[in-house]
Parts: structure tokens; sequence; C-alpha cells
């Protein structure tokens, strides 16, 4: 008796928070669908997102929201300062919240505990990708699979290996931790451009307003010590005594947005900006949702479904790279022409109200550039 052939719509390789969060969406619209991991999927990953509205939305939408454990932190207020401009930026919305930043573990778990309950997902398979294709016969855990779409949802390891990519050069690593502080956040982000690189702050999830997370991105080498001393310069004044904890991560900085595969990519493996942007993650939801609208409108095996996905998503990527590449080369060469873009830019934000607008809502993720 030949094996029984198990039809599926899409298979995701990757069941991190973004492969998790695109298979719930579709499973939402009674699409059939398969995750599976290399590995098996822990949660060790304790960095906060900054959640824009659109993305906050989404979860909503998914039923994740109200089930977050650390109830996310919302941001009233953003303040962007540098080394050049007497005047800070400050941005605020009097209508609405400017985001709220989780803790990225507690999003995936819930996602996975979801998937896992609907078995919907396969942990530890190691699946050779450039010997498969979409609608073709796929062995996983001897039992024959077919999927009309592959998307890859995979990590940087990946990138390196098999993916052409676009690189937008640079030598910044960036620095992750936490701290705790003797004065209320008061619900506040910070972005400061100093001399060394960009340093953000913005207010943790906890049981008191006195705990902030930190992202540093440099070209130097840094230990705790100094950023100890870079935290303290940069924060005394809005945030008291600063308390350091010992554990922090950093990674190397690549931006780069992959070439057209024959597979659909999305989030990491998509592409990967500048911290400086703070939409990386927000980025990613926006590729499940625009996936899950070509879906619903054209059908999985519509033969423009790639082109149009990549279109929309390649434009808005590179938009973004160019961006955080060029605010980060304008305050790395400090010469004379570099530093009058940088203020007029600030005269620009501060002063004219449409562009300020234009600002918040790229920021909340509203604005839809396909």
């Amino acid at each position: 008796m030949k094996n029984k052939i198990n039809n599926y719509d899409v298979l995701i390789v990757g069941g991190g928070l973004i492969g998790s969060l695109l298979a719930l969406n579709l499973s939402r619209i009674n699409k059939k669908i398969l995750v599976i991991e290399k590995n098996k999927v822990t949660f060790q990953d304790s960095r906060t997102l900054a959640v824009n509205s659109n993305s906050k939305n989404f979860l909503e939408k998914i039923n994740i929201w109200k089930k977050i454990k650390n109830e996310p932190q919302k941001l009233d207020k953003i303040i962007i300062k540098d080394y050049i401009n007497k005047e800070n930026l400050v941005f605020e919305n009097q209508k609405e919240i400017m985001g709220h930043v989780a803790y990225s573990r507690d999003i995936a778990q819930i996602a996975y505990q979801i998937l896992k309950k609907k078995k919907l997902i396969l942990e530890n398979i190691n699946l050779d990708l450039d010997s498969i294709k979409e609608n073709q016969l796929i062995n996983l855990n001897n039992k024959i699979f077919k999927f009309k779409k592959i998307i890859l949802a995979v990590g940087k390891k990946f990138q390196n290996q098999f993916l052409n990519k676009i690189n937008f050069n640079t030598n910044h690593k960036s620095y992750v931790g936490f701290f705790e502080h003797s004065l209320d956040h008061k619900d506040t982000a910070h972005e400061v451009f100093t001399k060394s690189g960009p340093l953000a702050v913005l207010p943790c999830p906890y049981k008191t307003k006195f705990k902030s997370t930190f992202i540093y991105s440099t070209e130097s080498n840094v230990n705790l010590s100094k950023l100890n001393i870079i935290l303290k310069k940069n924060f005394a004044e809005t945030h008291g005594k600063i308390f350091l904890e010992k554990n922090f991560s950093y990674f190397s900085l690549t931006p780069h947005l992959s070439k057209e595969s024959k597979f659909i990519l999305i989030g990491d493996a998509l592409r990967s900006i500048h911290p400086v942007a703070g939409q990386g993650w927000n980025l990613g939801i926006k590729d499940i949702q625009v996936f899950t609208e070509l879906v619903q409108k054209y059908g999985l095996e519509d033969e423009r479904f790639s082109k149009l996905y990549y279109a929309n998503r390649t434009a808005e990527s590179f938009g973004y790279i160019a961006l955080t590449s060029m605010i980060n080369d304008l305050y790395d060469q400090k010469i004379p022409l570099a530093k009058m873009i940088i203020k007029a830019s600030f005269q620009m934000l501060r002063r004219i109200e449409p562009i300020r607008n234009l600002f918040i809502k790229q920021a909340a993720g509203q604005i839809k550039l396909i």
C-alpha cells in the first residue's frame, strides 16, 4: 500500500517568534500549515521588543496580546538627543500611546503552546533545503507531505550559510542588557546619538517603573565597566542612580536585504536592519500581514504571488535599511556637511507639524508603502 500523501497549504521552516505568529495567523483563516524547527524550541531570549500600534493590533487580532505574562509597558513619549543639537526632539501624542515594550519570550511561549496544542509544529527536524521544492513530495518523520508554499522564517546562522545578500556595510556591534534606576522612567523611551554610536533606552515591563533596557551600537569593544559609565553619563539626569545588571549580550550588526529566493522569506531571513530604527520585529509582523492579505486576495497558487510579495516587502525593507545606514553614516563622519544635514533634519522635525506627524505615524507602523 502506498504511503498517504498529506496535502498542506504552507510549510514554515523556523519555529521562532515570526514563524510561529505567521502559522497562527494562517491557521486563523483556515489554511493547513505545518511548522518545523531544527532543534527543540527554547525560550532563552530575554530581550524586549518595541511593539508599535500596528503590531499590537495584530497580536490582539490573533488573541495573544491579553495573554502576555508580563503586561507590556506603554510608551507615552520618545525623546531623541545628540551631541550636535542643543535642543532635544520630543515626540508624544496626547490621543494615543506611542507604543509598548514586551518581552520576546513571553509572546513566543504563548504562540508555541498554541501550536503544540493544535499539533502544528514538529521539532528536531533537520531538513535539506536545497533538495526540496514546493508542490513536490517531502518526507518528514516518515510521513509524506506536499506543500503549496514553503516559507523560511529563520535566523542569522541560516542567512550566512544559504542566502545571497545585498550588504550595507557597518562595523557596529550591539550591546543589549537591563538596568534598574532610582527615578521613575515616566513611560518614556530615549534615543541618544553619542560620538561613539547610538544608545537607546526603553522602560521594561516590570512590577515598578524603575527598570529599563538598553541597546548600544558602536564600533568599539565594550565591557561591563564601560557600559556602566556610558549609561550613567547619558541617563543620570533622567533615571537617577543606575544599577546595571551583570549579564548582557552583544551581537555583530550586518544589515542586509536578501535577494528573491525560490521560497518566501520573512523576518530575519529577509532582512536585518540597524536597531536605531527600532523596527526590525515590527517589519516581520508586516511580512505576516502582507503574506496573509495576498493569500486571501490571490490564493497560494497564483503565479504572481511571489513577485507581489517581494515587491512589497523589498521596497519597505530597503527604505528602512537605507535610512538607518544614512543616519549612522552622518553621525560617524563628524564633518561640517554632515552636521549641517543633521541640524536641518532636527529643525524640520521640531517645527514642521506635518513632518512630525508623518514621523509618528511611521514609528507606529501606520504607514503602508505598497
